[in-house]
């Protein structure tokens, strides 16, 4: 993993109890590119975060919410002071934010764990990875990723439905709706990889609302390419909608 906190901190100068994000990479993204997209975000909000590498049942940079995974994500709050032991961390302000897969094992991680996180965004997600199969045949830019799915998952949505299911964050929307955990969600309708967002992630915030979600959900959409604006706009508008980041970050 990849540990980013404000320089001002070290050995020679511990810090005070400061907010972790746990931020999951995208598919095929390791944990350096990951750590790029955010920039100078936490020394300009005083927060750490985290960018695990990531292993999935048989891939690394393309895990799709595997269950090892989800649960060592839930254990960043304990690796990252454990690691570095002058870092102290907030345990009441623990949040999660990714994009693409990182999005929807952000997701499948407030599902799995509805009592970690203080607040979540997940940036241009898969919420059905059992009709996501389906779709990676619509594209040659995703086509490739079927063989890739059934290596990782163990079969195909038609011998190992429940594996897919499993790995679906709309499998666990009760969790997340009775979690009572601020949710942001962004999706395009211009996402050339995720090529079905209104039955994706238009669809999971439809079904998350018909459930009376406690707690906030907010969506944004647009026309932006797949995770394109990640790094210049949407992180920074994630870490100010959840109070990361002041509303006119200007000083």
């Amino acid at each position: 993993a990849i540990v980013l906190a404000p320089a001002k901190y070290g050995p020679s100068n511990p810090s005070p109890p400061l907010p972790l994000v746990i931020s999951p990479h995208g598919r095929g993204v390791r944990a350096k590119g990951n750590a790029f997209l955010w920039s100078d975000l936490p020394a300009r909000g005083d927060f750490v975060v985290v960018c695990p590498g990531g292993m999935g049942r048989r891939l690394p940079l393309h895990s799709w919410g595997y269950k090892g995974q989800i649960d060592d994500l839930a254990r960043m709050p304990s690796i990252v002071p454990n690691a570095l032991t002058w870092l102290r961390i907030d345990r009441n302000r623990i949040y999660a934010c990714g994009g693409s897969m990182g999005g929807h094992e952000t997701l499948l991680l407030l599902g799995q764990y509805p009592k970690l996180l203080a607040g979540a965004v997940a940036i241009d997600p898969v919420t059905n990875f059992l009709t996501r199969y389906a779709d990676f045949g619509l594209s040659l830019k995703t086509r490739g990723l079927q063989a890739l799915a059934r290596l990782e998952v163990g079969g195909t949505p038609r011998t190992n439905p429940e594996a897919y299911v499993l790995r679906s964050p709309t499998h666990w929307l009760r969790q997340i709706a009775r979690s009572g955990v601020p949710l942001q969600l962004w999706w395009s309708l211009s996402d050339a990889i995720v090529q079905n967002q209104k039955q994706q992630t238009a669809h999971f915030a439809n079904e998350l609302r018909k459930l009376n979600k406690t707690g906030r959900l907010d969506a944004l959409t647009g026309n932006w390419a797949h995770s394109k604006p990640m790094r210049a706009q949407q992180l920074p508008d994630a870490m100010r909608w959840l109070g990361l980041l002041p509303d006119r970050d200007d000083v």
